[in-house]
This record gives C-alpha cells, sequence and structure tokens, in this order.
C-alpha cells in the first residue's frame, strides 16, 4: 500500500492542480454574487474591455477586486482622516466601496468606462448612508490624465493596466511626492508590474499577503503587497 501511495501522489497533485483553480474561481463568483446581494450592489460581473469599446494593449479586462483584498494589507488601525485613497481602474466601485468603510478623509474611484464608472456611482449612493467616509467620489477619465492630489496618501490597483500605461501612472506618482513630500502608500493586488516599481528606485515593499494555492501563478494573481512611496 505504501508503494501504491507514492505512485498516487503526483498524479493526486496534479489533479488538483488542474481542478483546483477553476474550483475556487467559481467559490469565488458564488461569494461575490451573495456579497452583492446583501449589499444591494452591483459589482461582481466581469467585463471584457471589447464589451467597452476600449480594448487597447495594456489594458486589462474589469475583474472585481475581492471584498477583503484591502483589508489583508492594509488595517484601519493604520488610517486616519488626514489620509485620502484613490482607487486606479475602479470599475464597478468596489474597493471605493471597502475603502469607503475606513475613517479616509476622501476616497476617489478612477475609471477609463464611463458606464462602469456610472455603475460605480449608483452602487456608491446606494451604500451611502452606511460609508465612514463623508466624501466620495468617481472620476470617469484616462488614468495617465487623472491629476493625482497633492494629499494622496493611499493609491490602489489591482492590475488594471501594464507597461507604458502603468509606468506613466508611477512617474505621475512620483511627481505628486515630489512636488508635495509625503509618503505615499501603494496597495497592490496581483502586482504584474512589480518590477517597474521596484525599479524606480523610490518604492519599497513594507509587508504582503500572499494567495491561497494552488499552483505559483494562482499565488501570485492573488497575492496584495503594500509599498511606500517616499520623497
Amino acid at each position: 500500500m505504501v508503494g501504491a501511495d507514492r505512485v498516487l501522489q503526483p498524479a493526486v497533485r496534479g489533479v488538483r492542480r488542474l481542478v483546483g483553480p477553476p474550483a475556487l474561481w467559481l467559490r469565488r463568483r458564488v461569494v461575490d454574487e451573495a456579497q452583492d446581494r446583501m449589499r444591494g450592489t452591483r459589482t461582481a460581473r466581469w467585463t471584457e474591455l471589447e464589451e467597452l469599446g476600449l480594448a487597447a494593449p495594456d489594458r486589462v479586462r474589469y475583474v472585481p477586486s475581492p471584498w477583503a483584498a484591502l483589508g489583508r494589507v492594509l488595517p484601519r488601525r493604520e488610517v486616519s482622516e488626514r489620509d485620502v485613497f484613490v482607487d486606479f481602474g475602479a470599475g464597478m466601485g468596489r474597493v471605493v466601496l471597502a475603502a469607503a468603510g475606513y475613517p479616509f478623509r476622501r476616497v476617489v474611484g478612477v475609471e477609463l468606462s464611463a458606464e462602469l464608472a456610472e455603475v460605480a456611482r449608483r452602487n456608491v449612493e446606494r451604500r451611502r448612508d452606511r460609508l465612514v467616509c463623508p466624501d466620495v467620489r468617481i472620476v470617469a477619465c484616462d488614468a495617465t490624465e487623472f491629476e493625482v492630489p497633492d494629499d494622496l496618501t493611499v493609491a490602489y490597483f489591482f492590475n488594471p493596466f501594464r507597461g507604458a500605461i502603468f509606468r506613466t501612472v508611477v512617474d505621475r506618482l512620483i511627481a505628486s511626492v515630489d512636488a508635495s513630500p509625503r509618503v505615499l502608500r501603494i496597495v497592490y493586488l496581483d502586482p504584474f508590474e512589480e518590477r517597474a516599481l521596484l525599479d524606480t528606485g523610490r518604492v519599497r515593499l513594507v509587508r504582503s499577503a500572499r494567495g491561497r494555492r494552488p499552483g505559483r501563478e494562482w499565488s501570485r494573481r492573488h497575492s496584495v503587497h503594500l509599498y511606500e512611496l517616499t520623497p
């Protein structure tokens, strides 16, 4: 029997690698839908950019962050009424709603799609009376053209864009910190462009939470990192 177990174990691990990710994706979709119903919001629908007429190199489809993603690396005790939050690639506003449960002074969602931005606004209005942050807004614009507030202290990304777009946004964050010196924290889920961040020489990794297995790639795509950008 011991010999048989040794023969079967690699096959079992292989099946888990194949079955695990789809099963976890399905579970997440079911949980997402249930949490939306509980909150009276609509954030769970994944959207291809082709549907929105916005497909282009370096842009990534809309997939909502897990509701708990922000809290995995940014506890509420580390946020005060002096802090300002911006979600780059806000989609339907899920992370905006999560951030508005913190005592931020202001929460902003930046979304390229006017259609998704309007859904996000409706979601915010449905939850307005339950939000901790009093000032929550959604801005429909290209992230590369968004005027970074000089009081921004927390920026959030869920791999909304890559390559030149990502580097342009990071350059604008750096320019903002240089113009108005402060520590700017960056929360990055699925940190596809982490090397571009670290190569600036201005950003350091503070903490991270790895994604649930199975598989190294699954774990990477579901990890969330917290960085600091300093003057």
